[in-house]
């Protein structure tokens, strides 16, 4: 099936129109796919549950990097540790007598805890904070609404202002204590869940900017936040956190299509397409959850033309040694067909290859001319 961009423009739109719909449930349908779907529709937050992992999990975390390090696109936006529980995970026996790990998550078998009070004692790591960027930003004037589970601590202390805030930046700040950010949802009555039960924190809003970035805690410092007044409780709270959701509320605002969009493209042998939104980490070849948008697109160009055969083709700026870029370019363009060959896309039909910096579609003197040759791109072989 060829999709063009001709004169028969009103049937092309359509087309676009309806493959969009086609994926929205073919992409949703698929198990294990990156995202899911509430209300029919998408859930923003990759990795909601916690259950991907860059790395093997194996002990305790006493620095924000080693969350950052080990949990799949979320981080530490401060210098404090969430902490990460997972059957594999060993806890120091000083902390499972206090309870910490006693609780199961409330799906799968990961979830993430964070320090929400304490600071007014003197707590090292007063205020832990999650971070995780969106699979796409937020859209001016469009209604979201946004969730996450919790449930504390056996003997924490029992606090509101639990929230969520939305962030146009990704933070990295040198503090342990409380972030100044105004949270767009928080809990104003004192969240009692524990031993099993667990409480939904939720909300909606109306997008005000493109944020990019979803980050929870709590955002006020003690003087401001609620707590019980039991005795017998630690001096600080504690509370795991499951199950992270955002998702847009109808009615859904539309977004314009743009004539170098995936599905309006004309697709033709030998033609060299570049994807626009492809992120990744600097110096890494991990794809970042604003990449799944394109990427979702392309599967989709696949699906709807079953015999064709792409390669795809990884460039990088000239910013470090040959053999570092090869390398490099090589491993981002391997990324991509790992990921369509995940959701269904059979081997026989992609092809990749590095370029490094041999290549270059601008110029290597200004920053704006190395991004543009950071790139990957596909080129069609067979039709």
């Amino acid at each position: 099936m060829r999709l063009g961009y001709n004169n028969k423009k009103g049937l092309t739109m359509r087309l676009c129109f309806v493959i969009g719909l086609f994926f929205l449930f073919a992409i949703g349908a698929r198990a294990q796919a990156p995202s899911t779907y509430a209300n029919t529709q998408q859930n923003l937050v990759p990795n909601g549950s916690f259950e991907e992992f860059s790395s093997y999990p194996l002990g305790w975390f006493y620095k924000g990097k080693d969350y950052s390090r080990l949990m799949k696109f979320w981080s530490s936006p401060t210098h404090a540790s969430p902490d990460i529980y997972h059957p594999k995970v060993r806890i120091p026996i000083y902390w499972t007598q206090k309870g910490f790990g006693i609780e199961r998550p409330r799906s799968g078998k990961t979830m993430s805890g964070i320090t929400v009070f304490g600071c007014k004692d003197g707590k090292p790591h007063c205020r832990e904070y999650l971070q995780i960027q969106m699979m796409e930003p937020l859209v001016v004037g469009q209604r979201y609404h946004a969730e996450f589970y919790t449930t504390a601590l056996s003997d924490s202390k029992l606090t509101n202002n639990l929230g969520m805030y939305f962030s146009p930046n990704k933070r990295d700040e040198i503090t342990d204590e409380v972030m100044e950010a105004n949270p767009q949802i928080h809990t104003k009555n004192i969240i009692r869940a524990r031993n099993g039960i667990w409480h939904k924190v939720e909300g909606q809003f109306t997008a005000t900017d493109t944020s990019k970035y979803l980050i929870i805690g709590n955002f006020f410092p003690d003087s401001l936040t609620q707590t019980d007044n039991n005795p017998k409780s630690y001096k600080y709270g504690y509370y795991y956190i499951d199950d992270v959701k955002v998702h847009k509320v109808e009615p859904i605002i539309s977004q314009p299509i743009k004539k170098d969009d995936l599905c309006c493209i004309e697709y033709t042998v030998g033609k060299t397409i570049t994807l626009k939104n492809i992120f990744f980490e600097t110096d890494k070849s991990e794809l970042l959850p604003q990449s799944y948008k394109e990427l979702n697109q392309l599967l989709q160009v696949l699906m709807e033309n079953p015999t064709m055969i792409i390669e795809i083709q990884g460039h990088t700026d000239n910013q470090g040694s040959y053999k570092y870029n090869i390398r490099l370019s090589r491993d981002r363009a391997q990324a991509v067909v790992d990921y369509l060959k995940l959701y269904g896309i059979e081997k026989e039909r992609l092809y990749y290859k590095g370029f490094g910096d041999t290549r270059p579609i601008d110029t290597n003197e200004t920053e704006t001319g190395r991004q543009m040759n950071r790139r990957v791109a596909f080129v069609i072989m067979k039709k």
